[in-house]
């Protein structure tokens, strides 16, 4: 059977699957699940995967992680990784949607939290499980193996608690078979249906930041016979907007403080405050120089307002990486997928996704798919579609997708599959 003829199938049967796709991304919008609390998301995934009848469908990997395994009946050694991030964010919706979030979570750590897909996993969860139905129809003809991923706690688990990416492939998720290439997607606000793709670092290193700074809890009326913390933190976040001017401006570091913690009320010197936040940078080798300023800074400025500092770093994410011959040998089957002139270079972003463990591990490629009301212009820009919902950016309370972007990954995912299989997508690693 020609490559075409195999195309055309895929294409008609991820058109026929579209409408569940939508159904399933409804129904996860509705109700989202932080990070490492995944338990519906992941049965949900599981049953679906288990009446596709496929050969293998793992559970309980790195928390609620979920793969399933498809062995073609077509000779064929190679194996592609589809993967899926699952979780939620601790963000209250405000898209407009019929079927927005009105989930709280009471009990998660430093809670509760209202709960919003406003980063656009439901969409990449749907469009995984679609690619499984497509992909188990063709299976008799499929020349290798499909792992489908379904990854837990993308956006970081709760301090103390370990899952994501590293740890499903700790917990050996990609050990049998071991995959020749991983793919995977992010939507996001770029024209529906267009591909943005970068060679070299298409998301950045990322780390955690938490800084206790530690001072003498008094009374409110009597600041003099304590010490107060508020000030060395207050110094600490200004201190931050010049760390930028110690390292090369050619190369974007960031460092935000997200969010603040101390223990007592308005009349109150607190004893403690803890800032978390985050660093992210374009160059990875970047990172310990950042950390190292920081921490610098921080425990220096502590010490003059009398306090002390204690930074920390943790949850580390590698930047996601496209080799050039991942992405050369990619896209012509991307263009295939989504039209000529639809898939282009994106601007560099600090953003950071942890599929890095993947991608970088086994090979493969990482790429945004446009999901909002906006428009490609021929220099090069993105701009808002005139009387259409705008650019919403990931993490945002009003992010939304539009919904017939869904297809199209569902395309992407099965097309990428099948020419890996079939050696068309096959650079030497």
């Amino acid at each position: 059977m020609s490559d075409d003829r195999i195309h055309a199938d895929l294409d008609e049967l991820a058109e026929a699957v579209g409408p569940r796709v939508v159904e399933w991304r409804h129904h996860l919008h509705r109700n989202p699940e932080l990070s490492n609390r995944e338990a519906d998301t992941a049965k949900l995934i599981a049953a679906h995967l288990t009446e596709l009848d496929l050969d293998e469908v793992r559970t309980g990997i790195s928390g609620h992680g979920v793969v399933g395994l498809l062995r073609g009946g077509a000779p064929g050694d190679r194996v592609v990784a589809l993967r899926a991030d699952i979780d939620a964010l601790p963000v209250k919706e405000d898209s407009g949607e019929s079927f927005a979030s009105t989930v709280v979570d009471e009990d998660y750590p430093g809670g509760p939290f209202p709960v919003s897909h406003a980063c656009g996993h439901d969409g990449h969860t749907a469009m995984l499980m679609g690619a499984a139905t497509v992909l188990a129809g063709v299976r008799e003809r499929l020349p290798g193996t499909v792992l489908f991923v379904f990854q837990p706690a993308e956006e970081g688990a709760p301090v103390g608690e370990t899952s994501g990416a590293r740890e499903m492939i700790a917990q050996g998720a990609c050990d049998d078979p071991v995959p020749t290439m991983a793919f995977g997607m992010h939507l996001g606000p770029l024209p529906t249906g267009h591909v943005g793709y970068r060679v070299g670092n298409q998301f950045g290193a990322s780390c955690l930041v938490r800084i206790v700074l530690t001072g003498e809890q008094v009374h409110g009326s009597t600041p003099w016979m304590g010490v107060d913390p508020v000030p060395a933190a207050g110094a600490i976040m200004v201190g931050i907007g010049q760390l930028y001017r110690q390292v090369s401006a050619y190369d974007p570091v960031t460092v935000t403080i997200g969010h603040v913690e101390d223990v007592g009320r308005f009349n109150i010197v607190p004893g403690t405050i803890t800032l978390w936040g985050t660093i992210r940078c374009a160059v990875e080798e970047d990172m310990g120089d950042v950390r190292k300023r920081l921490a610098t800074m921080a425990e220096h400025t502590a010490a003059a307002y009398h306090c002390t500092a204690a930074v920390e770093y943790l949850q580390d994410v590698p930047a996601v990486h496209n080799r050039r011959e991942w992405i050369d040998a990619v896209l012509p089957t991307v263009e295939r997928v989504v039209g000529a002139g639809r898939a282009f270079e994106s601007p560099p972003t600090l953003g950071y996704d942890d599929v890095s463990e993947f991608v970088n591990r086994y090979g493969g490629v990482y790429v945004m798919l446009g999901a909002q009301d906006s428009t490609l212009t021929d220099d090069g820009r993105i701009v808002p579609t005139p009387g259409g919902r705008g650019l919403v950016p990931n993490h945002n309370p009003r992010f939304y997708l539009d919904d017939s972007a869904l297809a199209t990954g569902v395309r992407l995912h099965c097309n990428v599959a099948w020419d890996h299989l079939s050696g068309r997508i096959a650079p030497g690693r």
